[in-house]
């Protein structure tokens, strides 16, 4: 097997999960570390073909030499997962590789460890009930799952919400959010998904969906965009990662770097959605950076 990257987890509310909470809905804590992949794969040595441990990051197959804040060294020193591989060898562990991120209130035992989140075999999915007794037989830490829904009530997710404490300090709040899984779901573009809801945001749109009213001019689509998708989660999400690679020594010269890794992860990741939540917008770009700017700058103050 190659390196394969983990499935886009589309925003609760928008069309690409439209109807996921019809049906059984498995609702899981939404861990705030590294993606990270498991797998294995034949290599011909030209004597025999060995089995080798392979290990990912949410974009790119990992080394030694540049193994994701030492993810590489703790799976190829984990027995527990080399044993599991060894046994189904067609299985590809995907989870969250837990390293300080943007949330920091997890407990200190927490730390540095992969939970298993899903396991895939060629390009389905395991679900949970198939998977879980596999993990345990072999000790692997893993995402469980808070709770099991039958045609939900959206609603209900926001008290979801509010019993994430899965690894978290006790007293230090809730987690970062919830994702929700329906095995039996396919969407109208025929792909298999999942949904999130992040805890920030849902305060963030619960505040401006009933909070205070002002009188206030025609609203653009670009200052629609932004108030919609450019969050505190999303733009702390990206800071965070900058400031792993600059060795956490935050230096105002990365202040355009911030801006415009913001900016385009904004582009790369939302536009489909935007377009399709916005019916195909005419869209002034420069008008949109400079809002995506401007929004940073309130999340971020003590940056500038």
């Amino acid at each position: 097997m190659n390196f394969k990257k983990y499935q886009h987890i589309e925003r609760f509310g928008n069309d690409e999960v439209e109807g996921i909470e019809i049906g059984v809905v498995h609702v899981f804590p939404k861990l705030d570390g590294s993606n990270g992949s498991v797998w294995t794969q034949y290599i011909d040595n030209g004597i025999i073909n060995d089995l080798y441990i392979k290990a990912g990051s949410s974009k790119r197959e990992l080394s030694l030499d540049n193994d994701n804040h030492g993810f590489m060294a703790y799976v190829i020193n984990n027995k527990n997962i080399q044993d599991y591989l060894l046994k189904y060898p067609n299985h590809r562990l995907f989870g969250e590789w837990l390293v300080p991120h943007a949330l920091k209130t997890y407990r200190e035992d927490a730390w540095r460890k992969f939970y298993v989140f899903d396991i895939m075999i060629e390009d389905k999915y395991l679900s949970y009930e198939e998977y879980k007794p596999l993990l345990e037989e072999f000790n692997i830490d893993y995402v469980p799952c808070m709770s099991i829904i039958h045609n939900a009530d959206p609603d209900k997710f926001q008290n979801q919400l509010m019993q994430n404490v899965f690894l978290i300090q006790e007293g230090q709040g809730v987690g970062e959010g919830i994702v929700l899984k329906n095995y039996n779901y396919i969407n109208k573009y025929g792909r298999q998904t999942w949904a999130k809801i992040v805890t920030s945001e849902f305060k963030e749109k619960h505040i401006r969906h009933h909070g205070p009213t002002e009188i206030q001019g025609k609203i653009s689509v670009e200052d629609k965009i932004v108030d919609e998708y450019v969050t505190t989660a999303f733009v702390e999400k990206t800071f965070q990662k900058i400031l792993k690679e600059v060795d956490d020594h935050w230096r105002s010269q990365y202040i355009p770097r911030l801006l415009n890794t913001v900016y385009h992860e904004l582009i790369i990741e939302e536009m489909w959605n935007i377009i399709k939540k916005f019916k195909n917008p005419t869209i002034d770009f420069k008008k949109l950076k400079s809002l995506t700017d401007y929004r940073i700058k309130i999340i971020k103050p003590g940056l500038f």
